[in-house]
């Protein structure tokens, strides 16, 4: 049985790197899950920051991330809320999801807004996306990039390579684990 992930918005915004957390939890290597108040500060964003983006594929998008991934929807999370304490108060969120579903790692891109200390009395780690993946390949090499060949099939239009995939996940902070995928 593979360990709970919770993936906290700062790693679903990014598309490519979005598309790959979605992959390695499909591949059943780890339990992707997050909850719909993570979902809104995912689009929010989106819609903030990408106004040209068409909100029907945005909504489109969103509603596939959930098809994708069995069980990703962590929910009752919400009593848990007022007793946590986080230096950003608008993140006790995803902790209380995190707790909720047992996760035992919180992948995010903002680990100074959930500190090792805060996070240890509940069991769970706190992990950047790179030093996420890094585990994985360390663990699954094959999977991972077969997950990676995935999204570089996917890409249509244009057509994408690995190295296209390679380069935007650099792009979206994974620099030592695109090196460990190219040197495999």
């Amino acid at each position: 049985m593979s360990f709970v992930v919770v993936y906290d918005a700062s790693v679903l915004y990014p598309s490519v790197l979005r598309d790959l957390l979605i992959r390695i939890a499909q591949q059943g290597l780890v339990q992707g899950r997050w909850t719909g108040e993570i979902l809104d500060e995912v689009f929010e964003s989106l819609q903030r920051n990408r106004p040209d983006l068409d909100p029907v594929a945005l909504k489109r998008t969103r509603e596939l991330m959930v098809a994708a991934v069995r069980g990703c929807l962590i929910v009752g999370y919400e009593p848990l809320i007022p007793a946590l304490e986080l230096p950003d108060p608008d993140d006790r969120h995803v902790l209380a999801a995190a707790i909720r579903a047992r996760a035992q790692v919180l992948v995010t891109a903002n680990l100074r807004d959930f500190p090792v200390q805060a996070l240890a009395r509940w069991d769970i780690e706190p992990k950047g996306p790179d030093a996420f993946v890094l585990d994985q390949i360390s663990l699954h090499a094959k999977a991972v990039w077969g997950c990676v060949q995935k999204i570089a099939d996917s890409w249509r239009s244009p057509p994408g390579t690995l190295e296209d995939v390679l380069v935007r996940l650099e792009c979206s902070g994974l620099v030592e684990s695109a090196a460990r995928l190219r040197a495999t």
